[in-house]
């Protein structure tokens, strides 16, 4: 639990607040624009190489580290790589890794799927173990008011990773190669090493009461009752989300919908989301607490989906109410994200944040892979508007058990969960 003595530790050793926020999204920036250009411009530059829709599909597996990553978060908790540098020092040593990953990939040419493929994996675990890095840093010296701030800012750094890495990629491809877009992208990413230097760190964390220093792992999450608390909100908040979004794009197709419209749709969603959504989202926090912003979250979650389960049980006809409904879903998804990890935090622990927010991030993850793997069977099984249907219904109880969680946990969680008009503050 991160109580007020912890906090006030971090507020005395942590660096400016300004300071902070300009290092947090250099570190932010660092990792979306990579992750963007394999994500969002290479399976395009595939296909357009006659790749093979099936070897396309395998590069899902690039998600596996971002699911497993809890698994060695106790290691980046522990291990410094340099003396004097922690986190840093795992965020230097990945990011050098991942430049020479993106620098490597035009030897392997863009029709070696296979060679993308193993670079693309290596790229990833590179990926994911700076992000336990970056998340740590953020928990550990983020204060209790900020951190909506700093997870606004996260997700503005995702939607400039989605232009550079995932538009200016291929923008770059298609008019001056692969080569070129490559070191262009690297470079770019030479850039946020800057806020790795600029990070500043005291650990070991200071001991609560003179007692030793935990080591960092698994069960020493596990064994603290608030954090399994949240754990349960990780694992149900998102539960119905996986159903929707996997069989958002097929929908729109079979409902008659341009292809280069649903393109249009999506990468003007994403963007404007990304940045007025997080924006939104921090007001709110800051204003609500996270208990009654994702209880209105939810519930508008919940509408979106009974509109494109309405309409394909045609209820609601005309392709605007699912033009409203989709791009509002991503605005929802993009806040819902800031008041999770404002939350996640709240219950960090000051000797293993890295490890603490990973085991969370990592369990609402899962559970939404787990929604987008299983959609498309209950699609072919029961069709459109059940599955839509469906997702409504379990959206619905899935709000309504977290904010019976968060009331059950309100004495263990001061200023995280329940609003009363002072930022959430009992």
């Amino acid at each position: 639990m991160t109580d007020e003595p912890a906090a006030a530790v971090r507020r005395a050793i942590g660096p400016d607040r300004y300071r902070l926020f300009c290092v947090l999204a250099g570190l932010y920036v660092a990792q979306g624009i990579p992750t963007y250009l394999f994500a969002a411009a290479i399976p395009p530059i595939l296909r357009e190489q006659d790749v093979s829709r099936t070897a396309i599909g395998f590069f899902s597996i690039l998600l596996l580290p971002l699911v497993l990553k809890f698994l060695w978060a106790p290691v980046v908790d522990r291990v410094r790589p340099f003396a004097r540098a922690h986190r840093a020092g795992w965020v230097i040593v990945t990011q050098c890794g991942i430049i020479a990953s993106i620098l490597s990939l035009i030897a392997a040419g863009p029709a070696n799927v296979w060679a993308i493929f193993a670079i693309g994996f290596v790229a990833s675990l590179l990926l994911s173990t700076q992000d336990i890095a970056t998340d740590g840093y953020a928990a550990k010296h983020l204060n209790r008011e900020d951190r909506p701030i700093g997870n606004a800012i996260q997700g503005g750094a995702v939607a400039f990773g989605v232009i550079v890495g995932g538009t200016l990629g291929l923008v770059l491809y298609r008019h001056a190669g692969w080569t070129v877009m490559l070191v262009t992208i690297a470079l770019l990413s030479l850039l946020p090493l800057a806020a790795a230097f600029a990070m500043r760190e005291a650990d070991p964390a200071p001991t609560q009461a003179g007692t030793a220093l935990s080591r960092p792992s698994i069960m020493a999450f596990l064994r603290r009752p608030e954090a399994r608390q949240i754990l349960w909100i990780a694992l149900i908040y998102r539960a119905s989300e996986g159903l929707v979004k996997a069989m958002e794009g097929s929908y729109l197709v079979d409902a008659g919908i341009p292809l280069d419209a649903i393109g249009y749709l999506s990468g003007a969603s994403a963007a404007t989301a990304g940045l007025a959504g997080s924006v939104i989202a921090a007001l709110l926090l800051k204003r609500w607490g996270a208990g009654a912003v994702l209880g209105l979250l939810g519930g508008l979650r919940t509408v979106c989906f009974l509109v494109f389960a309405l309409h394909a049980l045609g209820a609601v006809v005309g392709v605007w109410p699912l033009y409203g409904a989709s791009a509002f879903q991503t605005l929802i998804r993009y806040m819902e994200i800031v008041a999770l990890y404002s939350l996640f935090m709240s219950v960090t622990s000051s000797e293993q944040p890295g490890t603490d927010f990973t085991i969370l991030a990592c369990a609402q993850l899962i559970v939404y892979l787990v929604g987008s793997m299983s959609s498309g069977m209950l699609a072919d099984a029961f069709g459109y508007g059940a599955l839509f249907a469906f997702s409504a219904a379990l959206s619905g109880v899935a709000v309504l058990a977290t904010l019976l969680v968060l009331r059950a946990g309100t004495r263990e969680l001061p200023g995280a969960v329940l609003p009363t008009g002072t930022g959430g503050q009992p």
